[in-house]
């Protein structure tokens, strides 16, 4: 299993990032993607740690829509940024970017300037995207389809109904779902799990948010991302070791540069 999206980087893990590892190894977590905010020192710092107690990790950086409003005013900037960010840390992808309509802690407009940009960038970069949208659907697939036709990624922990995952598979986008798929409020969610091709479906944690059942409460770890294979291979009436061969398909074909994470 690869955990497709985390925050390994956050600071809620430096106390005891070898134990997590090796919880993760344990479960049969091949490797991460660790999301990092561009231009944030101390997760640059933490990555540098990470690397060296998981070699297994891969790194994707981004500015998150909620931190879009630090740089009103400055695209050429935020710009920058992300693309040093991009060399420091040869991400293999760019995000996790997008909108967020929910919390609107940038003005919108904001947001989505610093999302297209961003989404120009991953394009001229040849990298993939990785796109929060929360109660933005619309705006977020019209941005992607104005970046033109070398847009791809994911539509990270998907929460919305079978008619938006629609429209990120009419991009062409995969599908990742997170622990949320356990809890027993998300038939909804779960209907888009049995609507999603098999060849666009990803699993991820979030961590160190949106702990899986039986962990709900506590700090989520790449660990867990076990359980949501278990209910998804469920879902999907496969037996795990089945599904788990179509996810490491779909992840080394939207991030190549992870195929050699499952061949260790």
């Amino acid at each position: 299993m690869i955990d497709t999206h985390c925050h390994l980087a956050d600071h809620v893990f430096a106390g005891d990032l070898e134990a997590v590892v090796e919880r993760a190894t344990a479960a049969g977590v091949a490797g991460a993607l660790c999301i990092l905010a561009a231009g944030d020192d101390g997760e640059a710092a933490q990555a540098s740690v990470l690397c060296a107690v998981w070699p297994a990790v891969r790194f994707a950086a981004g500015i998150h829509p909620h931190a879009a409003g630090a740089w009103q005013g400055r695209l050429p900037e935020a710009r920058r940024v992300v693309e040093q960010a991009v060399v420091d840390h040869a991400v293999v992808a760019v995000g996790e970017i997008g909108l967020d309509y929910h919390y609107d802690l940038a003005a919108r407009d904001v947001q989505r300037e610093v999302f297209a940009l961003q989404v120009d960038l991953a394009v001229a970069a040849g990298r993939p995207v990785i796109i929060h949208a929360r109660e933005s659907i619309d705006d977020t697939v019209a941005v992607l389809r104005d970046g033109g036709p070398g847009v791809r990624g994911v539509m990270h922990c998907f929460t919305g109904t079978v008619a938006e995952a629609r429209q990120a598979l009419d991009l062409g986008f995969y599908i990742s779902l997170s622990g949320i798929l356990t809890f027993p409020r998300s038939a909804e969610l779960r209907d888009v799990a049995a609507f999603v091709p098999l060849d666009r479906l990803l699993v991820e944690t979030d961590a160190p948010f949106l702990a899986p059942i039986p962990h709900r409460g506590r700090r989520n770890e790449p660990a867990w991302v076990a359980e949501t294979v278990r209910v998804l291979a469920g879902i999907r009436g496969l037996t795990i070791d089945g599904l788990e061969t179509h996810l490491a398909v779909n992840t080394s074909a939207l991030f190549p540069e992870m195929a050699g994470v499952y061949a260790r």
